[in-house]
């Protein structure tokens, strides 16, 4: 990937708080991983997240009902694997984010930092959100990368974002208590119409700005949906003291 291209895809996040880089990763690589990922899931290896413990619509009520133990998300993917630690700090991450934040980059342990496991059936859907509602850092200017390792399109419960979202000046009141941005509300539902769904293919990888309006469908496929997050912030950009954000520590290049 030439420099200028690189510079065209950072001015393209800037400009609509969202950008998607094809076949970042080889084929190769993306299944490495995710045949990683699948023996993890199978073995349940913790620590791990479940659909039951956030009870998003479509979820089991509990752990004790039906697909009560469908995972999530396999938590904090660096420690789980080299595979997973080589990709989030890698060249390509390392030299992007850079271009991007001006200044050495930083990884967050606290927040992503997960291999995302969207299941047929009890995978739940997510409403209409900014990341950074639970982040507590300095700026709101961090920036999540997300690795299809599969295909993903709106029938298995792909990514959709709003454009441009992440520049707007929403009050409080636009969120549910929650903080999930409020469908019901007309003024809301104009930015939620401009919504796009990117196809993505394995080895696509989505850079999106942590103030990016977004959500996810329910797995209508008969397959699980594996992807790779991370979250990065530049180094003067520091978390609050005594906050979930600074409970761990985070990762330099």
């Amino acid at each position: 990937m030439s420099v200028q291209s690189k510079k065209e895809q950072v001015q393209a996040l800037r400009e609509r708080g969202f950008v998607v880089v094809p076949g970042l990763v080889s084929p190769e690589r993306c299944e490495a991983i995710k045949r990683v990922a699948q023996e993890q899931l199978q073995a349940a290896a913790t620590p791990l997240e479940f659909e039951a413990d956030l009870r998003y619509p479509g979820a089991p009520e509990s752990k004790d009902a039906p697909g009560g133990h469908t995972v999530r998300r396999l938590l904090d993917a660096y420690s789980r694997h080299a595979l997973y630690r080589e990709w989030a700090t890698s060249p390509e991450i390392a030299g992007w984010m850079e271009l991007y934040f001006g200044e050495e980059p930083v990884l967050s342990r606290v927040h992503h930092n997960c291999m995302m496991t969207k299941h047929p059936h009890y995978g739940s859907l997510t409403g209409w959100h900014r990341d950074v509602r639970y982040w507590s850092f300095e700026r709101d200017d961090l920036v999540s990368v997300w690795l299809a390792l599969g295909p993903e399109k709106m029938e298995n419960g792909g990514l959709w974002f709003v454009p441009g979202s992440h520049d707007a000046p929403f009050t409080s009141d636009r969120f549910d208590a929650a903080k999930f941005f409020r469908a019901d509300l007309p003024e809301n539902k104009a930015w939620i119409d401009r919504a796009i769904a990117p196809t993505l293919a394995a080895g696509d990888v989505v850079f999106f700005h942590c103030n990016t309006l977004h959500s996810a469908g329910q797995n209508q496929s008969d397959q699980v949906k594996f992807s790779l997050v991370y979250t990065y912030h530049g180094a003067s950009n520091v978390p609050l003291p005594g906050t979930r954000s600074a409970s761990k520590p985070e990762v330099k290049f």
